[in-house]
This record gives C-alpha cells, sequence and structure tokens, in this order.
C-alpha cells in the first residue's frame, strides 16, 4: 500500500497542532488554524547531449539514490529560474560543459527519495548542444562523464525509473 506523500509530516508547520491530517491524496490539512499543505510535483531536468558521432554524453551518479549506475546530466530546478535555465546549469555544474541551446522533448513523472522522503517530480528532458564537447569533466553529483554511442545504450543501466524510461524513449523516436 502507497502511502501518503506527507506521511513524514505530523505537525503543522504553521502552528504545531497534532491536529494535522490527510485531507487529499496530496494534501494535509491543519484542524486547528486551517493551514494546508500540497505535495506538487519538484521540476527536475534531463539533457541529451549528442556529439557529431551520435554519442550521448552520459555520466555516473556519485550520490544516492542509485549511486554508481548511469545518468543523464541533470538536476533539480532552483527557485526563480525556468526549466530550460535549470538544465543549462546542471550541465554546467556536473560536465563543465557550456550549453547553446535546448529543445524541449518530453516530460515524465518521477519519485525522488531524498532524506526518507519520496518526493513526486516532473522530469523534462531536453535535447542540448554545448561548446566544445571534447572538454568534459566529471564535478558535483557527477563521478565520471562518457560518451556512448546510441545504438549502445541500455535503458536498464539508468539507475533512476524516469531517466530509463527516458532513454529508451529516445532510443525509440530516433
Amino acid at each position: 500500500m502507497s502511502k501518503h506523500p506527507l506521511e513524514k509530516f505530523s505537525y503543522c508547520p504553521v502552528c504545531g497542532s497534532s491536529e494535522f491530517g490527510e485531507n487529499s491524496f496530496k494534501s494535509k490539512k491543519c484542524r486547528e488554524c486551517g493551514f494546508e499543505m500540497f505535495m506538487n510535483p519538484s521540476a527536475a531536468t534531463a539533457a541529451f547531449i549528442v556529439d557529431g558521432q551520435g554519442r550521448v554524453l552520459v555520466v555516473r551518479r556519485r550520490n544516492e539514490p542509485a549511486k554508481g549506475s548511469l545518468d543523464l546530466p541533470g538536476g533539480f530546478c532552483d527557485i526563480g529560474e525556468t526549466s530550460e535555465e535549470g538544465v543549462k546549469r546542471e550541465v554546467k555544474e556536473e560536465t563543465g560543459l557550456t550549453v547553446t541551446s535546448v529543445r524541449f522533448l518530453f516530460s515524465l513523472p518521477n519519485t525522488y527519495l531524498y532524506s526518507g522522503l519520496n518526493i513526486p517530480t516532473i522530469d523534462s528532458f531536453y535535447l542540448c548542444t554545448v561548446e566544445n564537447a571534447d572538454n568534459v569533466v566529471a564535478h558535483d553529483d557527477a563521478a565520471d562523464a562518457q560518451w556512448v554511442y546510441i545504438k549502445d545504450l541500455e535503458p536498464e543501466k539508468f539507475g533512476l525509473q524516469s531517466i530509463s524510461k527516458g532513454v529508451a524513449r529516445f532510443i525509440n523516436e530516433r
């Protein structure tokens, strides 16, 4: 049985009351002060960076969840930035590469386990072009970065469910 997305929150974050209970499948409401807290998806991004040889840049995850598995450069969007700005920033942080163009491909729902909480996300996948693709250096959340021919991509080796599904979709739509 699936737990409520806000199951870790037992007390109202506004008044501290323990009368903070399930109100809908995505919210809890305080019976004391009336505050309602929603758990809506967080925005996340993933970049398909394809070079002139038909290879995709993949990274190896440095941290949990799915530490050691393959991933695409990307991550959570920050407050105040667009999804396109977020994917550019994440690519720069993880690979050192500068994105010069961004084209939206598709999105997929996901959950991301962080600090014991399953955070619902909406993962936006982009086709990105970068400056000087040969200057890849793994940084930040990426333990390693490598170019893989599209024909050699194996979706099951990508540790996050939506990324695995996204890679499979990318392969099938090419």
